[in-house]
């Protein structure tokens, strides 16, 4: 009985995307350091426009904890198999996210003008984060189940319905950062999956139409001033528009190579440097060492992703990993773009850094999903079955 539990654990630790796991480790438990240390400084300076407490660090350090042994127990588990369940999954994140609209509906921060979050209890909760998951996975299904006539005209049309669905939802919520996550997975899957080139054409050919539209229908002019100051801060740049990131440029800029130091140093004030904005605090504690150290961490989990979708064994292990990559990628490259002042301030969070419970969570839960398909692959499959 013994020898048959140690012989399960071995095959366990053999199939296991190890490096994966120890990336995210590392990158976890960076994370949680380096908020620790701002709740510390933020008792004794101005650092943030945010109260914060030891609340905020164990709330980040348990939502590791869960999301890491949770990536644990999904990568043992088939994915070929949980995927099948989009129709729990998919409609229940769904119905969350429509309860934003809601009186149980909240902004996420003072003066923001989304409405993204949930109160339960006491706890926040953002929906949208979880839905990241949830269209993933069901997406993927949805693209590997219809690969025989994927490109069929009628396809398409359903599968730009499926996409569509979440990404209207947060656009709705007034999340516009979230929304283009949503797109830029949306259109990575699609090419993962093989969408036909004639549909990309015609979506090329399209997209200064829709461009248009947004610019002249939906955008308010705040977030035009914003992309217009990034595009020409001397002609459209205001007091206001960059406010938030002249402040964060200058944090980011004053720790030079090797930072103030985690503990004592005197920080600069930059709103929300706790959340969308935490990017500039490493670049004050850290420097430019400490940036450059995260940004590989997230460089080399993000390849470490692509090359698990490279070994999948099927379509819809290579889309999942396609996807888990868009979001992490995207949504990286767009918030040190906003600190560093090359992308407009959209309030968008950095995976593993930024505080918060349900982005920290869907983060590590997302790598599970990633860590499976590499536990599933075609090679681990044909050696174990062999010794079967």
């Amino acid at each position: 009985m013994i020898k048959k539990i140690f012989g399960l654990i071995w095959q366990y630790l053999r199939r296991l995307d190890k490096t994966l796991l120890f990336l995210t480790l590392g990158v976890c438990a960076y994370s949680v350091t380096v908020l620790y240390s701002l709740v510390i400084n933020s008792q004794t300076q101005s650092i943030t426009n945010a109260a914060l407490d030891y609340t905020d660090y164990r709330t980040q350090a348990l939502a590791a904890l869960l999301g890491i042994l949770a990536s644990l127990v999904i990568a043992a588990w088939d994915y070929r198999k949980f995927s099948k369940l989009w129709f729990i999954y998919f409609p229940l994140m769904i119905g969350l996210t429509c309860l934003t609209f809601t009186s149980l509906g909240m902004s996420g921060l003072e003066g923001a003008d989304d409405r993204a979050w949930l109160a339960i209890g006491g706890f926040t909760v953002q929906p949208a984060e979880f839905l990241k998951l949830a269209f993933i996975l069901s997406f993927a299904y949805h693209c590997h189940k219809t690969k025989d006539f994927f490109n069929n005209p009628l396809n398409v049309i359903t599968l730009c319905i499926h996409g569509a669905v979440p990404i209207g939802l947060v656009m709705l919520q007034g999340d516009d950062g979230t929304a283009l996550v949503f797109a830029a997975m949306f259109v990575m899957m699609l090419f993962a999956a093989g969408i036909s080139w004639k549909y990309i054409l015609g979506a090329g050919i399209l997209s200064p139409i829709a461009v248009w539209f947004m610019w002249s229908h939906y955008l308010q002019p705040v977030h035009k001033n914003r992309i217009l100051s990034i595009i020409n801060p001397e002609k459209y740049g205001t007091a206001d528009s960059l406010y938030q990131t002249n402040l964060a440029k200058i944090a980011l800029g004053s720790g030079q190579v090797r930072g103030k130091g985690l503990f004592g140093g005197d920080y600069s004030y930059v709103p929300v440097s706790h959340n969308d904005f935490i990017f500039s605090y490493y670049g004050q504690t850290l420097g430019f060492i400490g940036c450059l150290a995260l940004v590989i961490l997230l460089a080399m989990i993000c390849l470490r992703i692509l090359g698990n979708s490279l070994r999948s064994g099927d379509t819809l292990g290579r889309i999942i990993c396609v996807g888990v990559f868009a979001y992490l990628f995207v949504q990286s490259v767009l918030n040190i773009g906003m600190v560093m002042g090359v992308t407009p301030v959209i309030g968008i969070t950095l995976p593993f850094a930024s505080a918060g419970g349900s982005s920290m969570l869907t983060s590590t839960v997302a790598i599970g999903l990633v860590m499976s398909v590499h536990f599933h692959s075609a090679k681990y499959d044909t050696l174990f079955a062999k010794k079967r």
